[in-house]
């Protein structure tokens, strides 16, 4: 193989095949004859000839009863509908047996009550002998396992697709070509049985007539239904005019079609009546005036009008006369009906259905789609509509087009105009969906049609459609009818008396009166068949339109005496005196010869009526002919309109000329020959056939489509026929040949036509499935093809041999001599020859579209050549006999051609990817199906060929190549070579390499491999990536689909075939091991989570998982899906091949790969988990990028695990994995295609988690016997060992860790406690991080609620503890593991079920109990003593579990139980850590952080004592300038607690290392908290150790984080929200511990007071009810005036609080915010009792409370330890208010970047207009005037400075904002100026007045007397640094 590094641009040479017939029959002679016998068997989807009668929907084929074989010209047309399909048969390899003999079932545990123990596990310590054990295990695991991997699985779309696309598609398109009619709608119109009248009297017979029709095409779209409405009664008026009443005239449903759906569409129904005397108007006027209720009034009436309809129908019976009519929009009831809205009542007038009508849409073309938007027919429910309306038919206006008019105003107006006249009246619609044939239908020609019904039913009618458009579906059944339209007759010139005309329509083989046909259909409750039919009677018109539909059965046989015979009669309405019997008054002929130049005729007509008797051979002539006496000297005066609807007569003049010229090579046809108009000579005969077929692609689309089967039937008999013209032989072949992909190409181009995925055409799909076909034997050839001219069979044989016959297509070529008879059977048998040379010889555009098209003559070729096979019988020849060395080259050099047009294609046309890949498609299932039929040396020569000119530029056509080739290696004899391999003979490591030898004797095999090695080793190179994903993806599922197709294979039922198979692609396990840097494990499953809320883990996070922590493997280049189909592969050679050929390869295998295939087993763990579908077991984004950061700072597999402890399972997991052979059925699940859909039902979501979870616990089976494999045989106490010892307990608690049926927990539990007895040594002494990871594992599943889990969980953790104590004869180190991983358990699982636990404890306690050799040990009592400290902790996890809602208290008995493990350094770090988890949970980042701190402080306290570095922390000292909180982790020394004890300080976190995770982790938890400054501070204490160490890349990141960190605090400046603080007080006997405590809670940024206190008010409401009382105001507290039966709680607002000498070192708004233990609050009050009053009476009492600890800190309240009181005077809050003020506006002033908004908004509260009175009130109320009292002196003073300092700032601020406005607000600035210049004046008064007092010597000093409470003193300093109170602004409204 040559490989190019770097870039895209690989290839390699195939190698040269082996001679596989000869090597198969060498086989065969020895070796298991029984096994080879197996292994040669061909595959289910072989290649088979298989002739199938065609079904026939009726119960005969329609054909005629007529003697028609022997003679007529069209016969061939007829029998090419009622063909015997020969099919050649290759069922899709990807069907998968339904094998549902069995179910899976839950199990079924019953929880116990008590503490009784579970059962145990039978034999935890029988075996002894660890052969014994390692037997035990094997045979356990092997029992019970699915042996089809694959059926486990569904396939993607692209794996599904890839194998059957280019095969079953085709067969797809075949069956829908044949079967269009896809989906039925029925509409059922019902009208009561005559009990109850149609109209509103009932005194007449009345015959309905439906169709549909087109408003928008202008066009009837449906034949007539006729519907008798009539009571026996009045069916008894007309009985001397039924002669007969068939059977299948009795129909009142009907069956009609809609191809394509329109809004416009309309059914409309006409009724008419018996003909009598006068206008329509006057027949009317008693349905529009008289009604049957009033029949008592009318009665007399009534009876005169039913006596006067006996007498018209006795004597007028068989006229008719147009009535009424009415119609409803179609679509619009069927819209109605999607909407499941019943238009009116459906219940029936008298539960009788008189007629019905059925739509059925067919979709045969993709015009449908875009009309079927629009009128949505498949979601159409049943639906009844009600009829009430009939218009009155005018006499004027019958003709289609009046009717239109009619339809357009309807449409237009949405309802009848005035002018039309109405008729009250009744019928129902029944409107429904068909899916099926109803029983008791006939069809269009009134066949039964299938299932007959048993009973005689009232037959359905199928109402042919006539399209709107064309509809594209050949012939497949005997249509031969013929519809006559008469439109109008213009008799207005003529005088005569004849007014009231009808036509009597008649259908004549002759000229004799005795030559009328019966082939007239007959209408209701009559004759199924009549000779003669009246056209309705208008009443006084001598112009009548008609209306009227003739449907005829044309004969097969037309001659030229065929002809429509058309008498015109005056009918007289009236019989009088002297008036003979009858009523008719002959008034002329007309008629209409059949044929025109023996084509049939249709179209628009006017003829002229003859007045005189016809002559003798009139119909011989057309109408113009004759010479007798015209109507209107010879005038066309009678219009009407021909239809045909014919599979015999094409309509169509290149067809009608083919077939004719077609159909005298057969012999009969006398010369010369008529075609149309022209005469054409026998000499001629082959020029015009050429030209015939040359123009046969000019033909129209439809009646090309319409005949295609016959076309190229007779194509392909010129083709492979020598013809004999003239006595000459005629060169057809090519000429034929080039038609044909004329054709192919038009219907490939057009469109109109439907195609598949792939781009292939329906129409000849179906061709070539069901229709194309070869003359059984050369015998029938001889007979039915090969007497051309007028000559006979042998007489072309003569011929033949003596011109030494040539190819029709290449006369150079010339045949070798023989006999007779068998060189006339090899010239007209060898269809396949002649379409191969064809193939090659052809040139220009005929041979590109031959390449385009390859698909079709590929198949062609292989049917023909599967036919040929057949029928001469050569199945038993070699196969190197079966076909010619000239056909072989033929092949040769097709393949040849088309391999360098597809790379043509791509190298001239990149944006003809698509179209390369279809034909490259094309070509490998051709290739595939040679391997059936010819030399399978010759093949793999080609496949060969094929490799090596395949440039790099196509190198991943090769891949989907593959693919359908190797759908089954059977034919590539590679079971052969397999089964003769000798794995003594060479080295087991060799046969998991792809060489030369093995890509030589498996050779399809080895190729796929070799491209699959090819792709994964190629290398990104920018813009080509995605080609090269692309590349990768279809190798890959290529090898998939190859594997599945063994897997699923019934041959390869046994064990030792499936072995021998595996042996195949042991290579491909060596390129999967070595492809691990390129798969993506993570976010796969079967697409059961929300891609929206749940994210794959980053990959070098899922490689920390699989123990690759550093990352050191590339980024993965294959998808979830390919990697998963990669992996199965792999796990599927694992558990089929030789389990000692697996032995010896890991024996072998260096320690590098070794632990490569153990990272491998790692991700076919994570890559097959079970993924739950519950909503609540969903990763979230946050726990995502938690487990990232964890792991990636090194936390590793245990890490990993700790964050997954205590996943509940599925319930539905308890029964996966127990035996059931449940595949993907297609009856539920529908395989990948409705993975995707969001309304499966609850059976169908079932079935989906039993089969993903049965993949799961297989494909972890796999795995854990081959992790067995590796563990048995390697040698112990090697180096190798210990690693490989490692690495395979790595993958085993991985396995714990994933989602785990019960069925596999057992098996692994088993594995576990094998490896424990075997290396307990070396597990407890060498394996500590993983051993406490095991003991977490172990102790989350004995908290399970599966028993059967929690029994191995209790056998397995005590066998640890047992083996713990016999190798150091202690478990102090198991003894911490155990305590730390429940601790861990309790605080960060959230679905820990402690009863579980106790229950499991009870458990191990018994084990200890019933132990009997550990009885006289310590063992019993040091478990004893274990599990009550388990169960102390336990009973701290309930108090927990109780306050779950309330995370405070929660919090608070957290930091209990970590307080608690003061002297267990390991127990308080988890606890810190679980609170931490819990923080960070809530997002209280912030504390989250500080608990990590805490927890590197007592790491750092325990390093000191252990070891003295400068670089390190000296304890917890070293934290104070983080938190003075942490000075409380120093409480360890040595007198308490030793360091050196086995089993203390020994998880990882207690190293160096640990450390700077710990503090890493805090400084990304205080970056997302927003503590910026923090950062720098924790990594004051980093970088000295990552200094020490050189760890230069931790540092490049460490300093990268600072800097993020000071951008942040530059950026954010003062934007940035700390957290607010409440006071909370708990008052109330209720509140037990907390009664009168007193909390600070610190809350997030911006939470307002009534948040919390709605937070606290639920929760506690919960508890108390309605004992609860919250307190809104900030009073203190009297416990005398308080219910005793309530709780209440006290929410107040409180800030931060400084003295002055702290705020000079608090400058930042974090100082101000961070490390705070003193909050303040106000409380304003009067002296008279109130909280508010006037500004002189306003006092303000300030309260100071103090903290046990600084926030922030490792909880979010710490307890009140102290608490302070001052009470302010009136001025005091005045002088305070000024203070904050004025401080504002200097704030505001003088910022570096000044906001103009924040500036005017504090100018406008200070100088605004519409505020001064504010600061001036307060001026004027104490500064007004010097106090009285001399204690109040000072405090002026200060107010009147404040003031001074309050106008100075104002001003500046003023000058400021001059500065900062626009244009635009400069008036605004004036305003302001003014405002202040007036606020400056009003004060200037009080401002320049002082006391004199103050200015006098001080004598002595004095002391101020301010009130005071409290505990200490405080200056008034501090007092001005209070809140203030701005009681002018509420004063003045704001």
């Amino acid at each position: 193989m040559k490989q190019k590094k770097g870039s895209l641009s690989l290839s390699y040479d195939a190698v040269e095949p082996l001679d596989l017939e000869e090597f198969l029959m060498s086989q065969l002679q020895g070796g298991d004859a029984a096994l080879m016998r197996e292994l040669g068997d061909f595959p289910d989807d072989d290649l088979e000839v298989e002739h199938v009668e065609k079904e026939c929907r009726t119960v005969r084929h329609s054909v005629p009863d007529e003697g028609w074989v022997a003679w007529s010209h069209v016969q061939y047309r007829i029998k090419s509908t009622i063909p015997v399909t020969t099919v050649v048969k290759s069922p899709s390899l990807a069907v998968l047996s339904d094998d549902s003999g069995r179910t899976l079932t839950s199990s079924d545990f019953d929880l116990r009550s008590g503490l009784t123990p579970d059962p145990r596990v039978d034999g935890l310590l029988r075996f002894s002998n660890h052969d014994d054990l390692d037997r035990f295990n094997l045979e356990a695991r092997q029992g019970n396992r699915h042996a089809d991997l694959f059926a486990l699985y569904p396939p993607t779309d692209e794996v599904r697709e890839g194998h059957a696309r280019a095969r079953t598609h085709t067969r797809t398109l075949a069956m829908r070509g044949v079967t269009h009619n896809l989906q039925s709608l029925r509409l059922q119109s019902r009208v009561a049985q005559r009990s109850k009248a149609l109209f509103e009297i009932d005194v007449e017979p009345l015959f309905a007539t439906l169709a549909l029709y087109d408003l928008r095409e202008k066009k009837k779209i449906s034949e007539n239904f006729y519907c008798d409405l009539n009571s026996d009664q009045f069916k008894g008026f007309l009985k001397p005019h039924t002669p007969q009443t068939d059977h299948s005239t009795l129909s009142r449903a009907a069956i009609f079609s809609i191809t394509y759906p329109s809004p416009d569409i309309y059914l409309v129904i006409k009724i008419e009546k018996v003909l009598q005397q006068g206008e329509i108007s006057d027949c009317a006027e008693p349905y529009m005036v008289m009604k049957e209720s009033d029949s008592a009034k009318n009665k007399e009436k009534l009876e005169k009008l039913r006596s006067q309809s006996e007498t018209f129908c006795q004597r007028l019976g068989r006229y008719r006369m147009p009535f009424a009519w009415a119609t409803v929009n179609i679509m619009n009831v069927i819209s109605t009906a999607t909407l499941d809205r019943d238009t009116t009542d459906s219940d029936s007038l008298n539960g009788q259905c008189s007629k019905a009508c059925w739509i059925l849409p067919r979709r045969n073309s993709e015009r449908f789609a875009a009309m079927e938007d629009q009128c949505n027919m498949s979601a159409f429910k049943p639906a009844t509509i009600t009829i009430s309306t009939f218009c009155k038919q005018e006499g004027d206006r019958l003709s289609d087009e009046d009717l239109f008019k009619f339809l357009a105003d309807i449409k237009k107006f949405s309802s009848l105009q005035r002018r039309i006249k109405t008729i009250s009246g009744m019928i129902k619609l029944d409107v429904n969906p068909v899916h099926d044939n109803p029983m008791a239908c006939l069809s269009a020609e009134l066949i039964p049609v299938k299932p007959v019904a048993e009973k005689n039913l009232r037959p359905i009618k199928e109402v042919l459609e006539f399209p709107s458009s064309e509809v594209y579906v050949p012939h497949s059944t005997y249509r031969n009818l013929f519809y006559v339209y008469p439109q109008r007759l213009n008799f207005v010139n003529r005088l005569t008396s004849a007014r009231n005309i009808t036509i009597k329509i008649q259908f004549m083989s002759g000229e004799d009166p005795s030559c009328v046909l019966p082939v007239i259909f007959g209408k209701s409750n009559g004759p199924e068949f009549v000779q003669e039919v009246y056209t309705p009677v208008t009443y006084h018109n001598k112009s009548p339109d008609f209306y009227e539909e003739v449907k005829i059965a044309l004969p097969a046989r037309l001659t030229e005496r065929h002809h429509l015979l058309f008498t015109f009669y005056h009918i007289s309405c009236q019989q009088k005196q002297n008036q003979t019997a009858t009523s008719e008054t002959f008034i002329g002929f007309s008629w209409l010869p059949i044929l025109s130049c023996d084509r049939l005729q249709t179209g628009q007509y006017c003829l002229p009526i003859a007045l005189d008797r016809l002559p003798v051979n009139y119909s011989l002539h057309s109408p113009e002919v004759p010479p007798i006496r015209w109507m209107e000297s010879h005038k066309g005066v009678f219009n009407l309109e021909i239809q045909a609807v014919s599979s015999v007569h094409t309509q169509d003049n290149h067809l009608e000329r083919f077939f004719t010229l077609c159909h005298a090579l057969k012999g009969g046809a006398t010369f010369p020959l008529r075609v149309r108009e022209e005469k054409i000579p026998e000499n001629k005969l082959e020029h015009q056939l050429k030209l015939s077929i040359i123009s046969l692609p000019s033909s129209r689309l439809e009646p090309l489509v319409l005949y295609l089967h016959l076309v190229l039937d007779q194509l392909f008999i010129l083709i492979m026929q020598p013809m004999v013209i003239a006595g000459q032989i005629a060169n057809l072949a090519q000429i034929a040949f080039e038609s044909v992909v004329s054709i192919v190409n038009s219907l490939h181009n057009s469109q109109e036509l439907a195609r598949d995925q792939q781009g292939r055409n329906g129409l000849l799909a179906t061709y070539l499935y069901w229709v194309f076909r070869l003359a059984d034997s050369p015998r029938d050839l001889l007979n039915t093809g090969s007497t051309m001219g007028r000559a006979s069979a042998s007489t072309v044989g003569a011929m033949l041999l003596q011109s030494r016959l040539r190819s029709s297509s290449n006369p150079d070529i010339p045949a070798p001599h023989s006999a007779e008879d068998t060189e006339v059977k090899n010239i007209l048998s060898q269809f396949h020859e002649e379409l191969a040379l064809q193939m090659v010889v052809s040139t220009g555009v005929c041979r590109e579209n031959v390449y385009k098209y390859a698909w079709f003559f590929f198949e062609l070729l292989v049917k023909s050549m599967a036919q040929h096979v057949s029928q001469l019988e050569k199945q038993d020849v070699p196969r190197r006999s079966r076909f010619s060395d000239r056909f072989k080259d033929d092949i040769a050099t097709i393949v040849s051609v088309v391999t360098a047009e597809i790379g043509t294609i791509l190298v001239k046309q990149q944006k003809e990817m698509e179209q390369a890949e279809k034909v490259n498609i094309s070509l490998a299932f051709f290739l595939y199906d040679l391997l059936s039929l010819m030399d399978r040396g010759f093949v793999f020569i080609l496949v060969k060929n094929y490799c090596n000119q395949v440039t790099t530029t196509i190198h991943f056509q090769t891949t989907i190549f593959y693919r359908p080739i190797l759908s089954d290696t059977t034919k590539d004899g590679s079971y052969f070579h397999s089964s003769s391999c000798s794995f003594q003979e060479q080295r087991i490591l060799g046969l998991f390499d792809l060489s030369q030898e093995f890509k030589q004797q498996h050779y399809l095999t080895g190729l796929l491999l070799t491209e699959l090695s090819a792709a994964l080793d190629m290398e990104s190179e920018g813009s080509v990536d995605t080609h090269r994903g692309k590349v990768q993806m279809k190798a890959i599922n290529a090898t998939y689909s190859l594997l599945c197709a063994h897997d699923l294979d019934q041959r390869c039922a046994q064990p030792e075939v499936r072995a021998k198979v595996a042996t195949l692609y042991l290579p491909l396990v060596g390129i999967i091991i070595d492809s691990i840097n390129y798969l993506d494990f993570t976010g796969t499953g079967l697409g059961h989570e929300d891609p929206d809320n749940v994210t794959p883990i980053n990959q070098s996070i899922a490689m920390a998982i699989a123990g690759n922590p550093f990352n050191t493997l590339a980024v993965a280049t294959l998808s979830a899906e390919t990697s998963r189909n990669l992996l199965l592969c792999f796990l599927w050679v694992m558990k089929n091949a030789e389990r000692s050929l697996i032995q010896r390869w890991t024996v072998d295998m260096p320690s590098v790969q070794l632990n490569r295939l153990l990272e491998l087993l790692t991700i076919c763990v994570s890559c097959f988990e079970y993924r739950v579908t519950m909503p609540a077991l969903q990763k979230s984004q946050q726990a995502k990028m938690q487990l990232e950061d964890s792991l990636l700072r090194g936390i590793g597999a245990r890490g990993e695990m700790m964050r997954r402890v205590g996943g509940q399972s599925h319930p539905l997991l308890s029964a996966i994995g127990q035996r059931e052979n449940l595949r993907w059925r297609k009856d539920l699940t529908q395989w990948r295609q409705t993975n995707d859909r969001q309304d499966k039902t609850k059976a169908e979501l079932d079935q989906e988690a039993l089969i993903s979870g049965n993949l799961a616990t297989e494909s972890n089976l796999i795995v854990l016997d081959l992790l067995e494999t590796i563990v048995q045989v390697t040698t112990p106490l090697s180096l190798l060992f210990l690693s490989t010892l490692g690495g395979v307990l790595r993958v085993l608690l991985h396995c714990l860790t994933c989602n785990q049926s019960t069925t596999f927990l057992s098996h692994c539990f088993s594995t576990l406690r094998a490896l424990i007895v075997k290396f307990g040594d070396l597990l407890f002494e060498e394996e500590a991080e993983q051993c406490a990871d095991l003991c977490q594992k172990v102790l989350q599943y004995c908290s399970s609620h599966e028993g059967g889990n929690r029994s191995q969980a209790c056998a397995t953790l005590y066998l640890i503890m047992r083996c713990s104590f016999s190798s150091a004869n202690n478990f102090s180190r198991v003894k911490m593991q155990v305590t730390m991983s429940l601790a861990s358990l309790v605080g960060k699982s959230d679905d820990f079920h402690e009863e579980y636990l106790r229950r499991s404890l009870r458990t191990i306690l018994a084990y200890a109990e019933e132990d009997t050799e550990m009885q006289n040990t310590p063992l019993p009592s040091q478990v004893d003593e274990l599990l009550r400290n388990l169960n102390s902790i336990l009973s701290d996890t309930v108090k927990m579990r109780e306050f779950q809602e309330d995370p405070e208290m929660l919090m608070d008995l957290m930091y209990r139980i970590a307080k608690g493990y003061q002297t267990s350094p390991d127990l308080r770090l988890t606890w810190l850590q679980n609170m931490a988890e819990k923080h960070k949970n809530r997002k209280c980042f912030t504390e989250s952080a500080m608990c990590l701190v805490h927890a590197a402080a007592l790491v750092a306290e325990y390093l000191s004592m252990l070891e003295d570095h400068k670089y390190l922390p000296v304890g917890s000292v070293t934290f104070q300038n983080i938190s003075p909180n942490v000075l409380e982790e120093s409480a360890v020394s040595d007198d308490v607690l030793s360091p050196d004890e086995d089993g203390v300080c020994s998880g990882r976190y207690f190293t160096t290392g640990g450390l700077v995770v710990l503090l890493e982790q805090a400084a990304e938890l205080f970056s997302q908290g927003g503590l910026y400054e923090a950062v720098n501070e924790v990594y004051k204490i980093v970088m000295p150790i990552l200094e020490a160490h050189r760890d230069f890349r931790e540092l490049g990141s460490a300093h990268h984080k600072l800097q993020r960190a000071f951008d942040n605090i530059i950026q954010k400046g003062h934007k940035r929200m700390f957290g607010t603080y409440f006071r909370v007080g708990f008052y109330g006997a209720k509140f037990g511990d907390l009664d009168e405590r007193e909390f600070v809670y610190k809350e997030p940024g911006i939470t307002h007071l009534p948040e919390i206190s709605h937070r606290l008010e639920n929760f506690y409401s919960q508890c108390f009810g309605d004992a609860l009382e919250m307190i809104k105001d900030s009073k203190d507290i009297d416990r005398s005036k308080l219910d005793a039966n309530k709780a209440y709680i006290q929410i107040t607002y409180v800030e931060p609080f400084f003295d002055d000498y702290e705020m000079k070192n608090r400058l930042t708004n974090f100082e101000k915010n961070f490390n705070l233990r003193r909050f303040m609050y106000t409380t304003p009050f009067t002296k008279a009792g109130r909280p508010r009053g006037e500004l002189n009476e306003q006092y303000k009492r300030k309260t100071i409370l103090t903290t046990m600890h600084a926030f922030p800190y490792v909880k979010t309240r710490i307890n009140v330890i102290q608490k302070e009181e001052f009470d302010l005077t009136p001025i005091e809050v005045a002088i305070e208010d000024m203070q904050k003020k004025t401080r504002e506006l200097a704030v505001a002033t003088h910022r570096e970047q000044p906001d103009a908004k924040m500036l005017q908004m504090l100018l406008q509260g200070s100088v605004g207009a519409t505020v001064n009175q504010g600061p001036l009130e307060v001026a004027q109320v104490f500064l007004n005037e010097i106090p009285a009292d001399p204690k109040l002196f000072r405090h002026h003073n200060k107010l009147r400075l404040c003031f001074k300092e309050f106008i100075m700032r104002c001003g500046e601020a003023v000058e400021k904002n001059k500065h900062l406005i626009t244009m635009d607000q400069k008036e605004y600035q004036q305003e302001l100026k003014k405002n202040y210049n007036r606020l400056r004046e009003n004060l200037r008064p009080m401002l320049e007045r002082k006391i004199p007092e103050l200015y006098k010597p001080i004598i002595k000093p004095r002391l101020e007397n301010s009130h005071k409470t409290g505990t200490s003193n405080r200056s008034n300093a501090r007092q001005g640094n209070c809140s203030l109170l701005f009681r002018w602004k509420l004063k003045s409204g704001h």
